[in-house]
């Protein structure tokens, strides 16, 4: 093991956490953290003094720490792709020169990778090997909740694009656009390999993000659901597998290159006889169902657009006909929520937004819908009841 990890993996009470300069007016004093995670203050001459839980770090140290969220996730990225986590994970700890040899990294350049993200709990000493955490092997291809879709498809798909945020907010058109020079959705079209990790990225957020979205769910009453912009079928299958009438059929329905995944997924599903796939675009048409549901599509679009989806699908549906909108719904308080994140993923790559529920009840009424009532799922997700108008 290099010097560099061993001391990385190897920090003090007063060393472990990364460290960060604040101003000159904080007189140039280094903020850490112990293993109990109580702040520690440096001053120039290297005393160190360990603060008490209630102090909070200067102004300048955190805007430092947020300034530089940038370094740990780009470090988190590469060395998700570099598939350290995912040996680690799956052979046990390595050593960082068999690590830099089975991933074709700089032995140097590795290790300091390492050490940037090992105070964040991703690694560990093993004697002089380095050993993945159960955080750190989430970024494993093969663990079973694993992240590196994500965190692959973030580096390629969108952190490069949202480099071009100022563009945004000057002009209110995506960044992606101004990035890849076309849109995001046809930029990824061009692309196999692109359109490859976009939909591994996509199964990671269906697996993490939307798991448990139908636990204990009730669908209303109803011969078909469809679903659109359904995929390959994955959401409408597991939706089926928790109804209890198990006389209701489906309909999987998206563009005619995206949903012909959905005939494999039934096969494997059993449901090849119960759910018909059908190709078309729900901006011009939509099968006729008794419910309909649109799980995480509402959010790629702006109001406008939105709009137009929702007309649609009113136009093809009787009175009294039900909608399911499955989405993010960010909340009336300022507190921390993964619709805010996501929000300025549409934002600055689709031009899309996630909704407050008045927004959604307004955007629903607008356009031929009632808005019944709000339900909560054990995901972040939630599921707006709407009936046809």
């Amino acid at each position: 093991m290099t010097d560099v990890v061993a001391a990385a993996l190897r920090l003090t009470d007063e060393q472990i956490a990364v460290r960060t300069v604040a101003g000159r007016s904080d007189g140039d004093r280094m903020s850490t953290r112990d293993r109990q995670g109580r702040p520690i203050d440096r001053n120039p001459k290297g005393v160190a003094t360990v603060t008490h839980d209630n102090e909070q770090p200067p102004p300048t140290v955190v805007m430092s720490r947020m300034l530089d969220g940038f370094l740990l996730s780009q470090a988190l990225f590469v060395l998700a792709e570099a598939g350290v986590a995912t040996i680690l994970d799956e052979e046990g700890p390595q050593t960082v020169a068999v690590l830099a040899e089975r991933t074709g990294s700089d032995a140097d350049a590795l290790a300091r990778l390492i050490r940037i993200v090992t105070p964040h709990g991703v690694f560990r000493a093993a004697d002089d090997k380095v050993a993945v955490t159960p955080l750190g092997a989430t970024l494993s291809e093969k663990h079973p909740q694993s992240l590196y879709g994500i965190a692959v498809g973030s580096m390629h798909l969108h952190y490069r694009a949202v480099g071009e945020l100022a563009h945004t907010l000057r002009t209110g058109e995506p960044a992606a656009r101004k990035y890849f020079g076309t849109t995001y959705f046809d930029y990824i079209a061009t692309n196999p390999e692109l359109a490859e990790l976009f939909g591994r990225a996509m199964t990671v957020f269906a697996n993490t993000m939307r798991a448990g979205m139908f636990d204990g769910y009730r669908l209303p009453a109803g011969d078909t659901i469809a679903d659109l912009g359904g995929g390959d079928g994955t959401v409408l299958v597991e939706l089926l597998r928790q109804d209890g009438h198990r006389d209701r059929r489906g309909v999987v329905f998206d563009l005619p290159g995206v949903v012909e995944a959905a005939h494999a997924t039934l096969a494997a599903a059993g449901m090849a006889e119960r759910v018909e796939v059908v190709a078309g675009n729900f901006f011009d048409d939509v099968p006729h169902a008794d419910i309909y549901l649109l799980s995480w599509i509402l959010h790629d679009w702006n109001d406008a657009d939105a709009a137009k989806i929702l007309r649609t699908v009113a136009a093809s549906a009787a009175a009294g006909a039900r909608l399911l909108v499955a989405e993010l719904v960010v909340p009336p308080t300022d507190a921390p929520h993964p619709s805010k994140g996501m929000d300025l993923v549409m934002l600055s790559l689709l031009g899309g937004k996630e909704r407050t529920a008045n927004e959604y009840r307004i955007l629903l009424n607008n356009n031929g819908f009632d808005l019944d009532r709000v339900v909560p799922t054990s995901s972040p997700i939630v599921i707006l009841e709407a009936t046809r108008l």
